[in-house]
């Protein structure tokens, strides 16, 4: 890691060289010394600025300050901030350089940094620890850590300091969690009523579903793909259904049992029956062949198409639109009469939303600035989009008597696209208990959230996720070393057998490979970490 990471941050550092030599004059990338103390907002000063460095959706404007959100801030605190904005990975690109060559703005906000990147960022001293900003100058972020008390243990690194600030989302508790389950299998009702076909409950009665789709080809002149998905991609893999033969699967092939063992998914032997039954649907023509390569705007076109029987997403409004054609699929018996939902271990946390940077001369505002991102009410349109907007449709209205965001109807708006154009995100805190005061809950999130408390939770066997471990410097150095070569291993071998089978042939010479590559180290380090929470 350390010498891959010199060579990124060389080959960073003679891209800026270069663009440096062609650039005389380099504007100064964080702000000057107002020397401001106890600070009130709005500033009775003018002229004050931050320069922060983000990221932002193709679809929103390339100048934050065009959004509501971000006007009305500047109106209330006084500050202006000049962005640097990027998107895709552009950003990435950007950030690294900025750190790696002390061009460094006064923040970064989306940034998205891993564990291992804000330890290294603290070592190198190029960000700084925020625990006395927090304790004196940041009275929201202080109120939500002593509602959720949880959240303070989990921003904070093994050295005791914290280094960024987190967006949180509260979405339901435990296996009623909005993030139990990201890859919702639909399926295709108006199909299954025409075909006089009933939903399926166990794995055989889907293959003779899909056999019917196939045959019957209901979307015309060929165009029925029986189940599409793609692969390895968190909710769009149709990992969903392994839970009918065993642990079952998720996005990062991490389990714990309800002995509190942590056991990688990939090496379990119910993960060879699931993998039968996926290569018995493709060998019968039941599989989309692109699930394996496309992405996700192809994913949404053959979706819209009307071309899907089954298909995996977290939500089918952004695929097939919130209509009755397609339903949710309830979790299938197994050939041996089992039935599993298997957890993901997402939560809504992100311990890396912004972090200050040592070049930063006025740490005071700074933090009072971010501390107005996490006001309840800010934070909920930073989150989902804002409301009185006259040139775009709104997320939200404001109800005058009740002093709350109120939802609006998407109108057919996929929910997706409209919070991208209107939102923010960054550091902010969502808890439960704001909804009803702050907030009413977004309709789709209300919905979902009933689905997975009728459909999929009485069918979770596990009782435990696997938690948000801040692992230390060291440990970190080796999971991402290992999981470099042993994760990309799993999911090739996942998809290589689902085409061309096998799975029972190769799965000794399977396992030593893992082992090989790491996989009881993995575990014991996982281990450690879940056991010391």
């Amino acid at each position: 890691m350390k010498k891959m990471y010199k060579v990124l941050m060389a080959s960073l550092l003679a891209s800026v060289l270069l663009i440096a030599g062609c650039s005389k004059n380099a504007e100064q990338t964080w702000s000057d010394n107002y020397e401001l103390e106890d600070i009130t907002f709005p500033l009775e000063q003018e002229d004050i600025s931050l320069k922060i460095m983000t990221s932002s959706s193709p679809l929103a404007p390339n100048d934050p300050n065009e959004k509501l959100i971000y006007e009305r801030l500047e109106e209330k605190t006084g500050v202006h901030i000049e962005w640097r904005n990027f998107t895709g990975e552009v950003f990435g690109e950007r950030r690294n350089l900025a750190m790696a060559t002390g061009e460094m703005p006064d923040a970064i906000k989306n940034a998205a940094f891993s564990d291992y990147e804000l330890l290294k960022l603290a070592e190198d001293e190029a960000i700084i620890p925020l625990n006395d900003l927090i304790e004196n100058y940041m009275p929201n972020l202080k109120a939500v850590l002593e509602k959720a008390p949880q959240y303070e243990a989990m921003m904070t690194a093994p050295d005791g300091n914290i280094y960024a600030f987190p967006w949180i989302e509260e979405l339901g508790e435990g296996k009623e969690s909005i993030h139990s389950v990201d890859n919702f299998p639909w399926i295709n009702v108006e199909w299954l009523d025409q075909l006089g076909l009933e939903m399926p409950t166990t794995t055989d009665e889907l293959k003779e579903v899909l056999i019917a789709f196939r045959d019957n080809d209901p979307a015309g002149d060929g165009q029925t793909i029986p189940m599409s998905f793609i692969i390895n991609d968190g909710g769009q893999d149709p990992g969903f259904l392994f839970g009918a033969f065993g642990l079952g699967d998720n996005w990062d092939r991490t389990v714990v049992t309800n002995d509190g063992e942590v056991k990688l998914t990939a090496a379990d032997e119910g993960y060879i029956e699931a993998i039968k039954f996926m290569n018995d649907l493709y060998d019968e023509g039941l599989l989309d062949i692109e699930g394996f390569e496309h992405e996700w705007p192809a994913y949404v076109a053959k979706g819209q198409e009307g071309r899907y029987g089954m298909y995996f997403t977290w939500d089918k409004g952004n695929i097939t639109g919130m209509n009755d054609k397609y339903d949710l699929m309830p979790p299938l018996f197994g050939p041996d009469g089992h039935k599993n939902v298997t957890r993901t271990n997402g939560m809504g946390f992100d311990r890396s939303r912004m972090v200050i940077t040592s070049a930063n001369k006025n740490l005071e505002l700074t933090a009072k600035w971010i501390d107005e991102l996490y006001d309840p009410a800010q934070s909920v349109q930073n989150n989902w989009g804002t409301f009185g907007d006259d040139e775009q449709q709104n997320i939200f209205e404001w109800d005058e008597e009740e002093e709350m965001l109120r939802h609006l109807p998407l109108d057919g708006t996929a929910p997706v696209e409209l919070r991208e154009k209107t939102s923010v995100g960054g550091p902010l805190a969502i808890l439960d208990s704001y909804y009803g005061t702050v907030t009413t809950k977004p309709d789709d999130a209300a919905w979902r959230l009933n689905l997975m408390k009728e459909v999929m939770v009485p069918h979770m066997k596990a009782e435990n996720i696997y938690p948000r471990v801040f692992f230390d410097k060291e440990e970190l150095d080796r999971l991402s070393k290992i999981e470099a070569d042993l994760l990309p291993y799993v999911n090739r071998k996942r998809a290589e057998w689902i085409t061309n089978g096998q799975i029972e042939a190769e799965w000794p010479e399977y396992l030593e490979e893992l082992e090989r590559l790491g996989l009881s180290e993995w575990l014991e380090i996982k281990q450690a970490g879940f056991d010391r929470q």
